[in-house]
């Protein structure tokens, strides 16, 4: 494997740039589709290198995953500017790869809010409580348990215990690069594993359902810093298979962020008896 989550193939084109994936992309749900955290960053990626100013940052990101992101065959990222201004631009971006058919569809958009920065140190606040250090989360080897895919591209430590009552927390570090030969920026590094959330607050075995969440929005009150992220989140299930994962992103110094997601929650059908 690569020690990437993507290889680039070449520059910007008609459809944008185009890539391809690597294993470690690839979801626990199924092989045959990615994984939504590296999807989020590649886009998150997109959206900072549209017209860039140094005086401005995200705020907001909202993903929508518009269905299966292929785990095979090439994909193009574009992105571009859809409202200009001084202190608030927005922008959005695309992902496109092979549908069935092998016509060339979106396969998933992000849209971002960026803000003209100033310094306001002194009223700085954030209202989520801070996670338990990392040095008392517990190491989960996670990856014993898989085929090459999105797990063994992260060390990945648990400071609550899987489906226990109440909100799940986690500590987590991408162990490869979004695209090979670059470094991760704070914010793509964030979004590497932001859309772990909703698996982290889950009540559900995901042996007797299936929890996909179709979005993630991240609000974004300040730039994390170092290689960790923490995340606290839980799930809210209504009764009729939708359901909402609230939670906050954290480096190691505090909160730096907000997230929810929608999540379509189904019963697996059972397996059939041996010898059926």
């Amino acid at each position: 494997m690569s020690d990437s989550y993507y290889v680039p193939l070449d520059t910007d084109g008609e459809r944008g740039q185009r890539f391809r994936a690597t294993d470690y992309v690839r979801s626990t749900w199924s092989a045959s589709i990615q994984h939504a955290a590296p999807v989020s960053a590649l886009l998150v990626r997109a959206l900072q290198r549209c017209e860039p100013r140094e005086d401005t940052r995200l705020s907001r990101v909202l993903i929508d995953l518009l269905g299966p992101v292929p785990a095979e065959g090439d994909l193009w990222v574009r992105a571009r500017r859809e409202r200009a201004g001084k202190q608030i631009e927005l922008f959005t971006a695309e992902m496109s790869a092979p549908g069935p058919d092998g016509s060339i569809r979106a396969v998933a958009r992000a849209s971002g809010w960026r803000m003209q920065t100033l310094d306001t140190t002194g009223i700085e606040h954030a209202a989520a409580a801070a996670l338990p250090p990392l040095s008392q989360a517990r190491q989960s080897d996670m990856k014993k348990d898989w085929d090459p895919n999105y797990v063994h591209s992260l060390d990945w430590r648990w400071l609550t215990k899987p489906l226990a009552p109440g909100g799940g927390e986690s500590w987590l570090r991408p162990e490869v690069d979004l695209v090979k030969g670059e470094a991760m920026d704070p914010v793509e590094r964030l979004f590497a594993v932001a859309d772990c959330a909703n698996g982290i607050g889950t009540k559900l075995n995901p042996r007797e359902y299936t929890f996909l969440n179709t979005d993630l929005a991240v609000h974004l009150h300040r730039v994390p810093g170092g290689e960790w992220v923490g995340i606290r989140a839980e799930t809210n299930y209504g009764p009729d298979g939708i359901g909402t994962t609230i939670g906050s992103l954290f480096d190691e110094q505090g909160a730096v962020a907000a997230i929810q997601q929608s999540v379509l929650v189904r019963p697996r059908p059972p397996k059939p008896a041996a010898g059926e």
